[in-house]
């Protein structure tokens, strides 16, 4: 898939240096020709707890040989440019060989969640018209290669770490054949290899082949180098398509912003399959070419571990998780958090006073990221917004006047306001209208049968789905609304969920908090507000409206429902499920 973006915005962006000829292998070289012998990618200490493998420490060397290997095999398999690999593996060092070995031969890859199942990985992967897979015989409790066979049952080849180990559990679908490189087990999924058989058995011609491949097929930046999926919140997920050229300007963005540089040790616990793990941590580590410390999955000791073992100095960390950490006086008293200077988040609104936390108490600024798989807009930096509460309430406004920004990204990312009822320009403070950004970390579309362009309006501005505000004395800032399928409307006022979220969060009995609408005959809908509580009691509605009263809000915004559950239902990259929540509500 090549050419995706339209050759005029190609030109407009080479001619501004937004866009260059770098590609992912190329900056991958230039990694490995600078410090081949330091230290680059570690595995998450508790490995052999999910896959049959032991935790691995790999050098930009070793990175770039496994790799090497890696393509060899993929190529000896019969893959080649354009073609579809599917990964489904959980962070550990063999994802990041995987995405590597993949580019450098050209192929697109298609990251799916170890979380999928069947379900998922059929209608996913018929889809994208994946070539093969590659996965881990097992994953934990589960043996995600014999999902793969029954969801894909005439997939051709199917690549499984760790095949080695274990007994086959029960009856096989499909077809059964002989390992690659290997004697014949019976129950063996059809068309089955043993990767990592195969990839011992590597010969030097096979692995000069491949080291030679990118000077006889040079990429082409605008090619497709990932299929990733959105959530699915709120719909059938959807295949969002990246280029070299859109990859490369989030990773300079997302790299700008925590000022990364080569000494940094980032750690990861996203899965790597969308942009919080791979624009945010992945690519950025690409770019600087410090270490990347796997984490899969979220275990708070084993994370706490690590960034006291490995000097982490910068992690990627969803809000929730940094609510929690916070609570954990006990653990945290014991974890040397000296080498942790920043902390990047979003997804999900912030708490000011959790933002505020982690900066007095402990000296580490949040770096506030909102953004989505088709377009990463907005980078709230500590040096740009030195108070806690501002930054994690409010965005920078690009083009604001008087109001300059640090981040390349302002001056390369266009935005606007539009009302999404009348179709107006909103440039007035306190009028919500949905964001529409235009930029080169914009993605060139999603897949379907016509790889029609993405969701843009008549001026080419993409509609993000995004409810924001104007907000600050000048202008400058963006203040979130929420999504314009989740505004609540009662009685025909809007009403914001991630701002009643935001207010609920700070009473004291509530770990967690996600607020909806259900259905109302008279006035259409009626607020809800879903509570995690904390250990030692929870709240009553009674006790949140007296909050919500002193906070001194509208009384039309507070809640008329009280729900309490053990936790948030919330998809594979952690976004609650709003949609299920309105489900059980309106039942």
């Amino acid at each position: 898939m090549s050419g995706l973006h339209p050759p005029a915005r190609v030109e407009e962006y080479r001619a501004r240096g937004w866009w260059t000829d770098e590609t992912m292998d190329g900056l991958f070289a230039s990694r490995v020709s600078a410090a081949p012998g330091r230290l680059a990618v570690v595995d998450p200490p508790d490995k052999a707890d999910l896959v049959d493998a032991a935790p691995r420490r790999l050098t930009w060397r070793d990175l770039d040989e496994e790799v090497t290997r890696l393509a060899a095999v993929l190529f000896r398999y019969g893959l080649d440019a354009g073609d579809v690999l599917a990964v489904q593996l959980p962070n550990t060092v063999e994802l990041v060989v995987a995405y590597l070995a993949c580019w450098r031969l050209r192929l697109v890859v298609c990251p799916l969640p170890v979380q999928y199942r069947e379900h998922e990985l059929a209608g996913l992967g018929r889809r994208a018209g994946v070539t093969a897979v590659l996965t881990v015989w097992r994953f934990k409790d589960r043996h995600p290669a014999l999902e793969v066979r029954a969801a894909l049952p005439g997939l051709p080849v199917l690549l499984i770490h760790g095949l080695a180990h274990g007994p086959v559990p029960g009856p096989v679908p499909g077809p059964v054949s002989a390992p690659v490189h290997g004697a014949r087990r019976p129950g063996l999924p059809g068309g089955a290899v043993d990767l990592d058989a195969a990839l011992g058995a590597v010969t030097e011609e096979e692995a000069r082949t491949v080291r030679a491949y990118a000077g006889v097929h040079p990429a082409d930046p605008g090619e497709c180098v990932t299929i990733c999926w959105t959530s699915g919140t709120e719909s059938a997920p959807k295949g969002v398509l990246r280029t070299h050229y859109d990859w490369l300007a989030v990773s300079r963005a997302t790299t700008d912003a925590p000022r990364l540089t080569g000494d940094d040790v980032l750690l990861n616990p996203f899965p790597m399959v969308n942009m919080a793990g791979i624009g945010g941590t992945f690519l950025p580590w690409l770019r600087v070419g410090g270490l990347l410390v796997q984490h899969h999955p979220f275990d708070l000791v084993t994370f706490l571990r690590q960034i006291t073992e490995e000097r982490v100095t910068y992690a990627l960390v969803p809000p929730a998780l940094l609510t929690l950490l916070l609570e954990r006086a006990d653990l945290l008293a014991t974890t040397d958090l000296s080498s942790l200077r920043l902390i990047g988040s979003g997804s999900a609104p912030l708490a000011p006073a959790m933002v505020r936390g982690w900066q007095d108490d402990h000296g580490i600024g949040i770096v506030n990221f909102f953004g989505s798989n088709e377009g990463i807009a907005l980078l709230t930096a500590p040096g740009d917004v030195p108070d806690p509460e501002q930054r994690a309430r409010y965005f920078p406004r690009y083009g604001a006047p008087g109001a300059p920004w640090s981040s390349p990204l302002s001056r390369q990312v266009s935005l606007r306001l539009v009302d999404p009822r009348t179709g107006e320009e909103v440039t007035e403070p306190g009028r919500p209208g949905e964001l529409r950004v235009k930029g080169p970390t914009v993605f060139p579309g999603y897949l379907d049968g016509e790889r029609r362009p993405g969701p843009l309006d008549e001026r080419g501005y993409l509609r993000t789905g995004d409810v924001f505000e104007i907000a600050g004395e000048r202008g400058e800032f963006l203040r979130h609304v929420g999504r314009s399928g989740d505004l609540i409307t009662r009685g025909g006022v809007n009403i914001s969920p991630a701002e009643l979220e935001g207010l609920i969060a700070t009473h004291p009995a509530v770990r967690d908090v996600a607020v909806v609408g259900y259905p109302d005959e008279v006035l259409g809908e009626r607020v809800c507000a879903v509570v995690v509580p904390r250990e030692g009691g929870a709240p009553t509605l009674e006790e949140l409206i007296a909050h919500l009263r002193a906070g001194r809000i509208a009384s039309y915004k507070l809640p008329e429902r009280l729900e309490l559950r053990g936790a948030l239902p919330r998809g594979p990259l952690g976004k609650v499920l709003r949609r299920r929540l309105r489900d059980d509500l309106a039942g």
